[in-house]
Order: structure tokens, then C-alpha cells, then sequence
């Protein structure tokens, strides 16, 4: 035998023994169901992948906090994935601008083969760990940074090398996989395995692995964003207005958060400079624009903690002055 073809039955035996890539016999006759049929199949197996997540949820929670404390500090998070997996990471972090107004790199997508695979498929770049660390190299990572490595196999080479080199370099790193006992949580300080078990298409891990991977993700993103107060209640008080709907949106947002009146929105948002945080602050505090920004600095960024700081400086200043000490 040669040694190509050993590498080649140590690859197929290691891809044997992933349940995302096991064949389902019940379903080999799938191409002769009427297309309803297959739906209902389909729908049916999508339905299996919340429980999947829901089975992890503490571990989720843990590489959450793990994150917001470093990105608190000015750190990054870095998604870095393969084929699908890396294109849902460039999803998830290219969302994070315009919903919660995060800055050029504050959250980024790494995919093998870079930009260009987003569009079209460069499946040799994931046997390239070394592709991964350069990568992850020119980032300048360092040990406020988060990476996640994404990979539903969980032994993704370009996932793996990630991970692995991230950790050398000190970062916090999350291996975020759909196979039990991957080697990339085992390579990472948090590992995430949602099993989600065979595809309806044998080995096709962008149906229920990637449905499952993207709602990790959201959370993952979601909930960090939430803990660094890029959110008020439920409203998106970050959201960055770039477009007429996202301008219509924000003038909505304030209105739910203060119930004021259309003039007063308009006035807060013009005033702000269309910053739909710092309106709410000048409304719900009230404050004027300065005072809004520097609160807001000074709370870093939590719209609840900048009301009141406003709440308490209003008491001082309107409290009575002391009587005079009688003689």
C-alpha cells in the first residue's frame, strides 16, 4: 500500500467514526419520496437541533462570559472555520456592525482561503493549519482576544491549527464542533460539541451541523453584546442607522424605550447626532448631549449604569442646602 493511499484509510476510517457522517440505510430511497414527503423529513430532523444546542447551554454561557471579559477590555472576537462553518462565522461577524455598532475589527470572520471562499468553495484551504495561524498572525492576536474555531467534523485542520495557534498566543479560544470527543475541544479552553448525528444527506454537515453552528453563533454574539450594554432591555440602543429602514428603526426604538412624543425624538436624535443611546440618555435622564456622551464614557457604554449616574447627580443638585450652624 501506498503512502497516499495508508493517509487516505486513516482519513476514511477517522470519517467512519463521526456520527455527522453516518449513513442512515432508511433513508437511501429519499429521491423517490414526493418533494412533501422530503420536507416533512427534513423539517422533522431540523427540529432535533434545538434540543442539540439546549444540551450545551452551560458550556455556551461559560465561553460567553470568558469573551465579554476580555472584549470589555478592548479585545477582540474572531470567528475561523472552513467551507460552511467559516462562512457562517463571516455572517455572524460582518451582522455585529450595523445591529450593535462595533468598531473596524472588533469582531471578525476568518475563512480558509480567505475572502473569495465566502462566494466560492476553496476545500483545499482547510487542510492548512499553518494557512490558520498566518492568518490568525496578521491579526496580531494577543490575550484579550477571543477565537472560535468552527468546524462540524471537529477535526477541520484550518479550525484546529486556529485554535491551537490562538492559544499559544495567549488568547481565550472556543471549539465549537458537532461530534463528541473532537480535537478541537479538546484543543480549545471551551469546547462546545453539539451532536446533531447523521444528515439526511450523508455527510452534509451545512443542514442540521450548520443550522446548529448558527445558533451558537447567535448566542455567541448576541448575549457577549448584551453583557457589554450594547443593549437596553431588548432594544438595540447600538444599532448603527445606515439606511432609511435602519433610520425609521431607530426613531422606533426610542420611542419604546421613553414613550416620547415625535418632536422630542427628532430633537434628542438631531441633537446626538442620531446616536440612539445617547438620545434615550437625554430624554429618560434628562440630560443634555454632553453630559449624555460623558456618562455614557464613563459607564462604558451601559445605557442602565448612565441613568443612574444621571438619577444620582440630579438628587445632589437638587437637594436642599444645609442650614446654616447656629452661633
Amino acid at each position: 500500500m501506498t503512502s497516499t493511499s495508508s493517509a487516505y484509510g486513516e482519513l476514511r476510517a477517522q470519517l467512519d467514526s463521526l456520527t455527522t457522517e453516518a449513513f442512515r440505510p432508511e433513508l437511501a430511497g429519499i429521491d423517490r419520496l414526493a418533494t412533501l414527503d422530503i420536507a416533512r423529513i427534513m423539517n422533522g430532523e431540523d427540529r432535533t437541533v434545538p434540543d442539540a444546542v439546549a444540551a450545551q447551554l452551560p458550556l455556551i454561557a461559560a465561553a460567553i462570559d470568558a469573551t465579554a471579559e476580555r472584549m470589555a477590555r478592548g479585545g477582540r472576537l474572531v470567528y475561523a472555520g472552513a467551507g460552511t462553518p467559516g462562512r457562517l462565522g463571516v455572517l455572524d461577524a460582518s451582522e455585529c456592525p450595523p445591529t450593535f455598532n462595533t468598531g473596524p475589527g472588533e469582531v471578525v470572520g476568518l475563512i480558509a482561503g480567505g475572502p473569495g471562499a465566502v462566494v466560492q468553495a476553496a476545500e483545499g484551504a482547510e487542510d492548512s493549519p499553518e494557512l490558520a495561524a498566518a492568518d490568525l498572525d496578521a491579526l496580531r492576536i494577543g490575550p484579550d482576544d477571543t477565537v472560535v474555531g468552527i468546524s462540524a467534523s471537529g477535526r477541520t485542520p484550518y479550525a484546529v491549527g486556529a485554535v491551537v495557534r490562538a492559544r499559544a498566543l495567549g488568547a481565550l479560544t472556543v471549539g465549537l464542533s458537532c461530534n463528541a470527543n473532537s480535537p478541537l475541544a479538546a484543543a480549545a479552553d471551551h469546547g462546545i460539541e453539539v451532536v446533531t448525528g447523521p444528515e439526511l444527506l450523508t455527510a452534509s454537515t451545512r443542514l442540521k451541523a450548520g443550522t446548529a453552528q448558527k445558533l451558537v453563533l447567535n448566542m455567541i454574539s448576541t448575549i457577549t453584546m448584551i453583557r457589554l450594554g450594547k443593549t437596553y432591555g431588548n432594544l438595540m440602543v447600538d444599532l448603527r442607522a445606515s439606511n432609511e429602514k435602519l433610520r425609521a428603526r431607530s426613531r422606533r426604538i426610542v420611542s419604546l424605550a421613553t414613550g416620547a412624543s415625535e418632536a422630542e425624538i427628532e430633537a434628542a436624535l438631531t441633537a446626538t447626532g442620531g446616536e440612539v443611546k445617547n438620545a434615550i440618555l437625554t430624554l429618560l435622564g434628562p440630560v443634555d448631549a454632553p453630559t449624555a456622551a460623558r456618562l455614557l464614557t464613563e459607564s462604558g457604554g451601559h445605557l442602565r449604569a448612565a441613568l443612574r449616574y444621571a438619577a444620582a447627580a440630579s438628587v445632589s443638585t437638587s437637594a436642599p442646602a444645609p442650614a446654616p450652624a447656629e452661633e
